[in-house]
Parts: C-alpha cells; structure tokens; sequence
C-alpha cells in the first residue's frame, strides 16, 4: 500500500508538467489560429464599413458605422459578376474532378512496385517541379498547337495535374497494405477494380485534402484567363476582380485631372477592395469549414506514410 502511494505521489509531477506543455501548445495554436483568422474578420468588417470613417480612422475590427455602399456600389450591374462566379465554379468544379481522376491513376501507377518505369516516370514528374519549357512555348502550346484560345479549355488543362500532388498521392498509395491488394488479385480482381474499389475507398482523406488544394488553385486562377481568353462570358471572377481594381486605381489617379466643378458619384474606394476580397475568398472558405475534417485528417496522414521505393 505505502509503495503504491509512493509511485503514485512520483507521477504527480510527470502529469503536472506534461500538463502544463499541453496547456502551453493549446494557447500557442489559439493565437496562431487568431493570427490567420483576425484578418480575414479584418477583411470581412472593412468591407461593411463606411468609406469615410475607414478613410478618417482606418480599418477597424468593428465598424463604427455599418454600410453596404461598397457592395451595392459593385453589384449595381451584377449580371458580370454572376457570369464570373459561373465560369470559375464550372472551371472548379470540372478541373478539380478531371484533375484529381488523372493524378489519382498516375500515383497509383507509381506506386506500384511491379511497374517497370516507376522510378523513371517519378524522376520526370520530379523535374518538372525544377524547370519549366517558359510563358513563350507555353503561350504558343496553347494558342498554335492546342488551338484552346478563349475556350474554357484553357483554364482547365493548364492545371489538371501538379506534380507535387502525385508525389503526395504516391506516397499515399505506397503505404496502402500490400496484403489486402494481394488478396484481391488472388481473388481475380483487376487493377482497375482494386483502384476503383480499394484504392480510392481508403484514400478519401488525401483524395479530399488534395482536392480541396486543387480548387483554391482552381478558383484564384486569374493568370490563364488574362493570357487566353478575350471573350467578356468567358472571363472568370478572379479576373473581373482584378479588372475592376484596375478601374478603379485608374479612375481614382486621374480624378485630380478632372476640371474644376465636375462632379462624379462617389467611389469607394478603400472599402472596395475588401469587398472584392469577400465575394472573391468566402466561397472556398465555405466549402473548406465542411472539408475540414477530411482536409487536417489528409495532411496528418498524408506526413506519416512514407514512399518506400525499396
């Protein structure tokens, strides 16, 4: 009896101080969870705020003054703005799934042991990661070759497959139990039967968090859009956006120029800008608070499973 009190008055200090190291790592990732969040609050109270007190007192987490002018300044004439929100979910939504079957048969190939030009294969998807062919050949592959100049093509193909993501998902399928694969070739089940039914099944967790990095790459894609596509229907949210800043930089650098007595409707301009970050950022953020779960469950495992090439 004494020497069960004895050990148990020993660990009292081993559980206070590892009690301690866990309350301290739970505050450190509260305020590096506030850092990343009291931004986006930032973003999201300036852009419900009132022009001139945001330009008397700058941005505030909590507007002095509740205001919708900048979004009813920017959604006077929706009809730009919808078609935006079209063509980028269209865009999303079809390059995320193409993009994720492509790469998933991909890492699946090689991963497999029995296949001949793995390593080779990895070692060219890996140099890609290094060099690229430049904007002039890639400009001339999809304009003169492809032929896919203002064509919603455009600005699928260019990211259906990230080499990081196919070494990601590998690494992934490497780590899948050999056995149970085993067991269903022995069962007379093909490859693509076990890839379909066991492959994909156990892997939803770094299917989802590679999904969900495909469409924020997907949905902030502005790039391809100013490079290939001229026809107004076809340009995406991220690119009227970034049109739309333009604008209003320009309009405001030559109001000065104005002669004096002209009048314009005001423009509001330092709130504008949060309110295009709102309507260009809150949708992924909506579809990652439901994805989350899947998301930090896919990196955490995605980090464990080693790629042997043994």
């Amino acid at each position: 009896m004494h020497a069960t009190q004895t050990g148990s008055s020993r660990n009292r200090p081993r559980n206070s101080y590892g009690r301690f190291w866990r309350i301290l790592i739970h505050l450190a990732l509260l305020g590096l969870s506030l850092a990343f969040l009291l931004p986006l609050l930032l973003v999201v109270a300036g852009s419900v705020s009132d022009e001139q007190l945001v330009i008397a007192h700058g941005y505030r987490f909590i507007p002095e003054k509740f205001s919708l002018f900048a979004f009813d300044f920017v959604l006077k004439d929706p009809g730009p703005i919808i078609s935006g929100y079209r063509v980028t979910t269209t865009v999303t939504v079809v390059g995320t799934l193409i993009s994720l079957f492509i790469m998933a048969l991909m890492a699946y190939a090689l991963s497999r042991r029995e296949f001949r030009f793995r390593h080779l294969i990895s070692f060219i998807v890996y140099f890609t990661m290094l060099f690229s062919g430049g904007l002039i050949p890639y400009y001339i592959l999809m304009v003169r070759v492809l032929d896919l100049k203002d064509t919603m093509w455009a600005l699928i193909l260019p990211g259906l497959v990230t080499p990081f993501y196919v070494l990601i998902l590998r690494s992934y399928f490497d780590g899948l139990p050999q056995e149970l694969l085993d067991a269903a070739r022995i069962d007379g089940a093909s490859e693509w039967r076990i890839f379909f039914s066991i492959a994909l099944p156990l892997s939803t967790p770094v299917l989802v968090t590679i999904g969900m990095l495909t469409v924020i790459s997907y949905w902030n894609d502005w790039f391809n859009a100013l490079l290939f596509i001229d026809t107004p229907r076809l340009h995406p949210l991220q690119l009227l956006l970034y049109r739309l800043m333009q604008n209003l930089a320009f309009l405001t650098q030559n109001m000065k120029n104005l002669p004096p007595g002209t009048r314009l409707p005001p423009i509001p301009t330092s709130t504008i800008r949060m309110t295009l970050a709102v309507l260009g950022t809150v949708p992924p953020v909506i579809v990652f608070l439901f994805l989350q779960k899947y998301f930090v469950g896919g990196l955490t495992i995605g980090a464990l499973k080693g790629g042997g090439d043994e």
